[in-house]
C-alpha cells in the first residue's frame, strides 16, 4: 500500500488519494460526515472516538475546510449512490413485517 504524506500533519493519502487519519483506518470523510450529521465539536468527536487524538480531529477538519466543495461534491456523491442501492434493493424483510403489521 502506498501512502502519501500531505502537508496536514496527521492525514496521508491512500493508493487511491483518498485521506485518512493517520495512524487509523478512518477516512477523513467519516470523520466529517459526524461533524455535519450531528453538528458535534472537535472535543465531541474525540469523545466519540476515544482512538483519535484532538489533533488528528482538528487535521482531518482543517482538511475538510481547505477542500469543502471536493468533500461536499464527493459525500453527496456517496449518498446518492446508498440511496440508488436502497431504491434497487426494494424493502427489506424487517420492513416488510412493520408495514404488515401498521395495515393491521
Amino acid at each position: 500500500m502506498t501512502l502519501v504524506e500531505t502537508p496536514y500533519r496527521h492525514i496521508i493519502l491512500n493508493e487511491k488519494q483518498v485521506p485518512i487519519i493517520a495512524g487509523t483506518t478512518m477516512m477523513v470523510e467519516e470523520l466529517v460526515i459526524e461533524y455535519l450529521a450531528y453538528g458535534w465539536s472537535p472535543e465531541e468527536l474525540c469523545d466519540s472516538h476515544p482512538y483519535l487524538t484532538m489533533g488528528q480531529v482538528l487535521s482531518a477538519l482543517a482538511y475538510y475546510w481547505d477542500n469543502k466543495v471536493q468533500m461536499d461534491q464527493e459525500i453527496q456523491e456517496g449518498l446518492e449512490y446508498v440511496d440508488h442501492l436502497r431504491q434497487e434493493q426494494g424493502p427489506t424483510p424487517l420492513e416488510e413485517r412493520l408495514r404488515a403489521q401498521k395495515a393491521t
